[in-house]
């Protein structure tokens, strides 16, 4: 029977307790969201939402087609020169996902012969684009700067290093100050995914490479999402301006790929000025992670540190994790549920995220589910 083996697949993850479900929302929740990666709380600022609004009255519904062809507006060309002003660099190229970013700048930027270096706690993004690219890829140990080097020191040809600049999973942040330096002591370009810092990390958000002191340097290139701290949707690659002509030149994703929708650049530049008004959104993100750490370990819960606003809390198993998760939305609080093979060390975990609209009440109210419902 054509496709059989789904039903074995199936079968193996319900024993195992990773069996995924969609759970649509409504368009007002009664749930107190910590699972969301809407860190500055602007998904449904009303200046976003008339930036969405005002950009599908002008331009309409969709962006007609690949950013070659018809799907590049003047939008996307006044959201790439302000990202990469805010950011600090050349040049910046808006895609339809920060996946689809990721695929680009891995891929682009490691032709055949080439050797890609890749954490092993990176996302799965940047794992595919590793994937797909024509060099070849050494994962080393999470975090590893020394494993970078003595990796690039085993190649000749052209080389990269590849890393998440704040993991999604535990929160903690890459040493990317030694990753650079790791890099160019062989002659090798950094590549590192900003998506858990933009709008959180650095001088009023700037992002994690800014904070490091690599903004703007020739042989850094960052990615970004639209999704997360800016409230949108999309993706960016950011980088020395030659990098990017060349993305336009060979990145598949964004050749073949139809333009990001207008509604959704028009929200992520209003996020943008929102943000620049706004520096302080940041560190309350920050702080408000921070002391969310504070309350679940004064609670006697197994949290680890955050250096942004991603905060997790270990579980037992998988199947006391989707417990868990179920047992706080059943008392009123979304938290996340990342367990194998989203996690790459096995450990299940429910995630939670601080949004720098979070109140001390909710907080404490937060807090209070998870710590009443752990297993």
């Amino acid at each position: 029977m054509a496709f059989g083996w789904i039903d074995e697949q199936a079968e193996l993850r319900r024993r195992a307790g990773l069996v995924r479900t969609l759970q649509p929302r409504p368009a007002e929740s009664p749930l107190l969201d910590l699972a969301s990666n809407d860190y500055l709380g602007l998904a449904r600022h009303p200046e976003v939402t008339e930036g969405a609004a005002a950009a599908a009255r002008t331009w309409g519904g969709g962006a007609t087609g690949s950013r070659l062809v018809t799907g590049t507006t003047e939008l996307h060309g006044e959201l790439e020169r302000e990202l990469a002003d805010f950011c600090g660099v050349e040049a910046a190229l808006v895609f339809s996902s920060g996946y689809a970013a990721n695929l680009a700048a891995v891929t682009a930027l490691a032709p055949h012969g080439a050797l890609i270096v890749s954490d092993a706690g990176n996302h799965a993004s940047l794992i595919d684009g590793c994937r797909l690219a024509r060099g070849t890829t050494q994962v080393v140990g999470h975090a590893d700067p020394d494993a970078v080097r003595k990796a690039l020191g085993t190649h000749d040809g052209p080389a990269v290093a590849v890393s998440d600049t704040v993991f999604s999973v535990d929160g903690d942040a890459a040493p990317l100050a030694a990753l650079a330096a790791a890099c160019r002591a062989h002659g090798a370009g950094l590549v590192v995914d900003d998506a858990h810092g933009l709008g959180v990390l650095g001088d009023g958000g700037r992002g994690a490479p800014y904070a490091a002191g690599l903004a703007g340097a020739e042989d850094v290139v960052v990615t970004v999402t639209l999704s997360k701290s800016l409230g949108s949707q999309g993706g960016a690659v950011l980088g020395p301006a030659r990098v990017i002509d060349h993305l336009v030149n060979a990145a598949r994703t964004f050749i073949f790929d139809t333009g990001l929708a207008p509604a959704a650049a028009g929200a992520a530049l209003a996020a943008l000025r929102l943000l620049r008004r706004e520096p302080e959104r940041a560190a309350r993100a920050r702080a408000v992670a921070d002391e969310l750490y504070a309350r679940l370990t004064a609670a006697g819960l197994e949290a680890v540190r955050p250096d942004a606003a991603v905060v997790s809390v270990r579980a037992p198993s998988p199947e006391k994790a989707v417990r868990w998760a179920a047992d706080c939305r059943s008392a009123g609080l979304a938290v996340g549920c990342f367990r194998p093979p989203s996690v790459p060390d096995g450990v299940s975990r429910l995630r939670l995220t601080a949004r720098a609209d979070l109140s001390g009440a909710e907080l404490e109210r937060a807090v209070r589910v998870i710590d009443e419902t752990r297993p």
